[in-house]
């Protein structure tokens, strides 16, 4: 495995204002996610990619970890999407003299994945597959507790079922956004919601922890904290 791992960071967020690199029990958040890569990898290979120029810095001087490039202006509006984003960072080390294979993603708003998770994870991937993901069994079950609302206004199960009892489903999973090992060639041919040959990595309920709003902080604190 010839690997690539980014973490990608903006600068705007509505949800927590500068939540990157809001300190979480006195640390960066984005910082997490950089400790638990170089418990693997070489700095060489680790690359953040972001708009911001005070990301970039708070990076380079909490972590001592070079930040390679600001993001062009095309990928730094809020329509940028992450597929541009992510070949952006496999181009750029390409033109370095770099080809890696393997890109692991890890979102920093995951604080509680960590490099046991990645080293489990990367045990379940093989050049025969897509995709590694992280996930964590839904708890909103589209058999059971889910509902769309049809043509007349009226609610109706999002999947057709006659199941009683929550446990007698079948199981659903959801990204939780922590981890995904991709398959470059595969990622070149298309975005990842296309991939045919994806592989599921569970991870509890504490450590799917996604932050995205003053709640969710608010909980990863108190877990932290415990």
């Amino acid at each position: 495995m010839k690997p690539l791992i980014i973490i990608p960071a903006r600068g705007g967020s509505k949800g927590v204002p500068k939540k990157n690199i809001k300190l979480l029990n006195g640390k960066p958040l984005i910082n997490y996610a950089i400790d638990a890569a170089r418990n693997i990898f070489e700095d060489t290979v680790i690359c953040v990619t972001t708009d911001s120029q005070e990301i970039k810095e708070v990076v380079e001087k909490t972590t001592g970890l070079k930040v390679p490039f600001l993001r062009p202006e095309n990928l730094a509006t809020d329509n940028a999407g992450s597929y541009e984003v992510l070949l952006h960072a496999i181009d750029f080390y390409e033109k370095q003299g770099y080809f890696a294979d393997t890109l692991i993603l890890m979102q920093p708003t995951s604080p509680f994945r960590t490099s046991t998770h990645i080293n489990e994870a990367m045990k379940l991937y093989s050049d025969d597959v897509d995709m590694v993901v992280s996930v964590k069994e839904t708890k909103s079950n589209p058999y059971y507790v889910l509902y769309e609302e049809n043509e007349n206004g009226f609610l109706s199960k999002s999947k057709e079922s006659k199941f009683t009892r929550r446990q007698d489903c079948p199981q659903v999973w959801e990204l939780n956004g922590a981890l995904y090992i991709i398959n470059i060639e595969s990622l070149k041919k298309g975005k990842i919601d296309t991939f045919k040959k994806t592989v599921k990595y569970i991870m509890s309920e504490r450590d799917s922890v996604d932050i995205d709003t003053m709640l969710d902080w608010k909980l990863c604190e108190s877990i932290l904290n415990e």
